[in-house]
């Protein structure tokens, strides 16, 4: 089976912070999956006005965390707010961490791991706006462009996408190195 991860994103995520990422897995041979509340097509955000859509591949619904290696969950500040209220997707991002797989949130994208209830006692960057949400939920908030705590990987802004592509990329790596030995 081919190395996959899954994407959840809905209308408003930043748009570099899903496509840069997504294309960055893809050209490293893993498959990537767009997963969204609805079906169709989800518009970015991009800087100040609405980006590109990005063609949705499964709904919520129709996925779940056995059929993957990680899971990326995108920020821009609407897409995350969003989805934190969705229940499929908070079940979602709370089984891929009982499962021990990698979990990685970019900019807002740390409110969903809040949501999960997943950074009690955890190391974790974001955007700065919600670093006090993060801090009054137990973790502890550093600012780096990438931090990975155990299986959450977290950056800050789309300036850190490389970094946080290629810590996506070696923990799915290292994921299916393990499920292999195993």
């Amino acid at each position: 089976m081919a190395n996959r991860v899954l994407i959840i994103a809905t209308d408003g995520f930043e748009q570099s912070e899903l496509t840069g990422p997504r294309d960055a897995l893809n050209k490293a041979g893993i498959e990537t999956v767009v997963a969204s509340p609805e079906a169709g097509e989800i518009k970015g955000w991009q800087h100040t006005d609405w980006g590109d859509p990005v063609k949705v591949d499964q709904t919520l619904d129709e996925v779940d965390a056995e059929s993957f290696d990680a899971l990326v969950l995108p920020g821009g500040q609407m897409n995350p707010d969003v989805l934190r209220m969705n229940e499929k997707a908070v079940a979602l991002v709370r089984s891929f961490a009982q499962a021990g797989k990698p979990v990685a949130a970019i900019c807002h994208g740390p409110w969903l791991l809040v949501e999960a209830d997943l950074v009690q006692g955890r190391r974790v960057t974001s955007w700065p706006s919600i670093r006090t949400d993060l801090r009054n939920a137990g973790a502890d908030v550093v600012d780096q462009e990438v931090v990975v705590d155990g299986n959450l990987i977290t950056s800050r802004k789309p300036d850190d996408i490389p970094a946080f592509s290629e810590a996506v990329i070696k923990a799915v790596k290292e994921q299916v190195a393990a499920v292999a030995a195993a």
